[in-house]
Parts: structure tokens; sequence; C-alpha cells
């Protein structure tokens, strides 16, 4: 007889308002948009050089330093670009696209253990505090997990249904892979070979006749892909050596260049974050074993394969991101979407024993009530205290500038870079140095320019004739960091 919490669970009617909140979820939590945190700045204008300046394989920071990532997030920003005509939308797309389609493709993946297991993995992956803050940030953390899923995916298939790979798994798996590697670079490998080692130890140990191997060429072929866009970087880009190899790649082993992190940082965030999904992957797990009065190591032995494929994916990520010195919470993400499918196998298992059906049902249950009232709860809290603390204030005052200046057709630069972010607001391609906006200015070259407060008095003497716009001093963005000025030539 099914309990109230397994009918709640099994209806289509709530999985479906449960995608629908999701996706007003993923939409609206990092409203007021702006760029001025997590290096947004950074990954956007690679999409918005590729547009104004052409430079399609290789790109810049808004500051002059050699972009550190592959180009394909900025190669579909671009592309999104030429097709709405909008950088707000373009810039956050790729990873609300993203976000869609890795919700579709776990509640798919789970449903071979049923609807009650299909919403549960959906609503893990949809309501915690890692998803719904990446969904539309200007960062390429969504994207690299949709891809390193898909191919997870495809590994779990291959045990899931004992199938041998062919000519076209392999196919599929290179491509994956290259798509991986042209979005961060090798961390794909990270978050995938040491599950294949760990699950290549078990079946070695197993009678079990599957492999999770799909042979060498595909890793290796794709990993010549990002080698070929590595030299072709050492070779053609001034400085690419230096911001990119030795900073970028091999800085993130080393303690002196990155600030390190202890090896437990990821852990406890990830308990938090994940929470109540991650909590539940520790219940059940034990109330199993209460309830079979089994020891973990039977309990080991006697879990299938794919699960056990599930638990090696996602747990050796996590060791070796671990292992890694420099260490940022976002960089953890990918291994939330195998969690979210390993909580749907979990709850599966409880199928065919009654009593403890019943119980991890009601634990389940409670779980998906609660987050959907307090996931969208606290993301509306920081929406309003977003807007309430003017945390757009930049991307304000630059909207306002771009239209002042669209509408009399002025010529106008922007002074400064510490605010990566201002370069975007005004759509200019580079900062003015303070004397060569003087220069500028003076020649005649300029109708207008943005300067941020503090550099104000020292330029200002330089600048005859100018005078603040209509727009007037923007607002601080969140009560703190700089305030610029639009200054016009008085004739204006």
């Amino acid at each position: 007889m099914e309990s109230r919490a397994e009918n709640f669970l099994e209806r289509a009617s709530v999985f479906w308002f449960v995608a629908a909140l999701a996706v007003v979820l993923f939409a609206l939590s990092n409203l007021p948009w702006h760029l001025d945190d997590y290096d947004q700045a950074k990954q956007a204008f690679t999409s918005f050089e590729m547009v104004k300046q052409g430079h399609w394989i290789y790109q810049h920071t808004p500051n002059g330093w050699v972009a550190t990532k592959p180009p394909l997030v900025g190669w579909f920003s671009a592309g999104i670009f030429f097709v709405i005509r909008s950088w707000e939308l373009a810039w956050r797309l790729p990873s609300f696209l993203a976000g869609l389609a890795l919700f579709g493709l776990i509640a798919r993946a789970a449903s071979v253990y049923g609807r009650a297991p299909a919403l549960l993995a959906a609503c893990a992956f949809g309501f915690n505090l890692f998803a719904p803050r990446l969904a539309t940030l200007v960062r390429t953390d969504m994207p690299l997990a949709l891809i390193l899923f898909a191919i997870g995916w495809l590994i779990w298939e291959k045990i899931r249904k004992r199938e041998t790979w062919n000519e076209r798994d392999r196919v599929t798996l290179f491509l994956l892979l290259v798509a991986g590697m042209l979005i961060k670079g090798p961390i794909v490998y990270a978050f995938l070979l040491p599950g294949l080692v760990v699950f290549r130890w078990r079946a070695r140990r197993s009678s079990d006749a599957v492999t999770a191997w799909s042979g060498w060429w595909p890793w290796l072929a794709s990993f010549t892909v990002f080698l070929a866009w590595s030299m072709g970087g050492i070779w053609f880009v001034p400085k690419f050596h230096g911001h990119v190899v030795l900073r970028e790649f091999a800085g993130r082993f080393s303690a002196a260049m990155h600030q390190p992190k202890p090896l437990y940082f990821y852990f406890p965030h990830l308990v938090h974050r994940f929470a109540p999904w991650s909590i539940l992957l520790i219940l059940l797990p034990a109330l199993a074993l209460r309830g079979q009065k089994l020891r973990i190591r039977d309990s080991l032995r006697a879990m299938s394969p794919e699960t056990f494929w599930l638990c090696a994916w996602s747990l050796g990520g996590l060791l070796v991101m671990s292992l890694i010195p420099s260490k940022r919470v976002d960089r953890i993400f990918p291994i939330v979407p195998p969690l979210c499918l390993l909580l749907a196998a979990q709850l599966a298992s409880f199928q065919e024993k009654e009593n403890l059906r019943r119980k991890a049902m009601a634990f389940c249950g409670i779980a998906v009530a609660l987050v959907c009232l307090l996931v969208p709860g606290y993301s509306a809290q920081k929406i309003v205290l977003g807007y309430r603390e003017k945390r757009d204030a930049l991307a304000v005052f630059g909207k306002a500038v771009r239209n002042e200046a669209a509408r009399h057709v002025w010529q106008y630069g922007v002074v400064g870079g510490k605010d990566e972010g201002m370069l975007l607001y005004v759509r200019q391609t580079e900062f003015l140095d303070p004397d060569l906006a003087a220069v500028k200015w003076q020649a005649g070259f300029l109708d207008g320019l943005v300067v941020a407060e503090d550099e104000l008095p020292d330029l200002l003497p330089r600048l005859p004739g100018a005078a603040p716009s209509r727009i007037g001093m923007s607002d601080a963005a969140d009560g703190s960091g700089r305030r610029y000025i639009f200054l016009l030539c008085s004739g204006l």
C-alpha cells in the first residue's frame, strides 16, 4: 500500500510544478544582474572581444591580461548575440540553458528507477545553494557540469546495460571530451579518471563482465586538441605562457601563486550547500545498513556496478579536487549532478523493503516539500536585498551612459581598470590611460569621458571645458567601491 509521501512523490503534477519552479528560480536568482564579482566580467569580455575585435581563438581580460580559459562558452555567447542582439542575455543564456538541460537529463536518467526517484533527483539538482546561483552567472561552471554529466551518464549507461563500447560511442565520448577541454581544459580528467580507476580496480575483483573504459584514443585525442590550442597560444600570443600555462594551470598546484585552502575545504561546503540532499545521502544508506544489519564492506560488495560507478565518479572527483591547493567553492559543482543520480539510486534500492521504503519515502517527501518553500524564499530575500543595496548601480549607470551617448552620437571613453565590469557596461573595448584620455580630450577626439571619482582630482584639470552630464554621479555598488561620473565637453 502506498504511503502519502510515496503518492506525493509519484504524482506527475508534482514533478511539473517542481520543474516550473526550478525554471523560475534559475532565471531570477541572480537579479539584479551585474558583472562585479566572481570574475564574471572576465568571462563576459571574451565574447565581447570576439564580436568587436574578431579575436575568436585567444582573448584578453578587460585589463589586458590574456584570458585564461579556452573559448567555447565565449563562442556560444557570441553566437547568441548575433541572433538576439542583447549582450545581457547572450552572456547568461549559456549557463541558463545548460542548467535546464542538466535538470532534464538528470530527471531522464533517474527515470529508470521510477517516478519518485526521478522527481527526487531533479529536485536535488534544482533546489540547492549551487545550481540556482550558477544558472545565470557569467561563468563556465554550469556548461562544464553539463558536459561532465553527459560523459558520466554515457559511461553509466554502458555499465547499466552491460554493453561494450563501439566506435560510435567512442566518437561521442571524444566530442564531449573536446567540448570539456575547450570550456576549462584538462580539469575534466580530475572529475572522471579517478572514478574510472576505482571502478577498474573493483571490476578486477568482481565476476561481473562490466567495463566502464572506452579505450585510450578518445581521451588522448581530445587532450591533443587542447594541447594544440595551448601551443598556438604560447607561440602566437604574448604573455600566454606566463598568464595561462604558469599562473592558471600550473599555479593551481602551487601554494605560492594562489591562496591555498585546507584539504577538507570542499566537504563542509558541499554538505552545507547541497543540504538537505547531502544529509539524505548519508541518512538513507545508514537506514539501509541498520534495517538489513549489514556491515559497510558487505554493502559495498552487494552494490550494483552502476551504483558503484556513481559513488566512484562523485567521490573520486571530490577527493582529487580536494588535493589541489587552489580551491573555490563553485569548482566542486560538477560532482552535484552524479550525487543527484546517486540519491535516486538509493531511494530505488528501498522499493522491495516495505518498512524501509515507507521511511525513506517519508524523509524524501519532507525534503522535497521543505526545499520548494525554503530555497525560493531564500532566493527572493537575496533579490530584494540586492535591489535595496543597489548591487547593479554600476550597470545602471553604464546603461544610462550608453543611451545618452547613442541619442546624441557622442564619442566617449572610460578611464580606469579596477572595476572590470565598467568597460562592458559602457560597451568599450579598452580602458584609457589617464594621460592618453587627456590627450584625446584636448585634441577633440572625445565628446565624453567616464571617470572614476578617485581619478577626478588629477584628471579634471587636464580636461578643459569638462562638465558633468545630466546623468550625474553613479551610486556605489553594494554601498562600497568606487563611484563614476560621465563628463562632457561644455559645448555639448
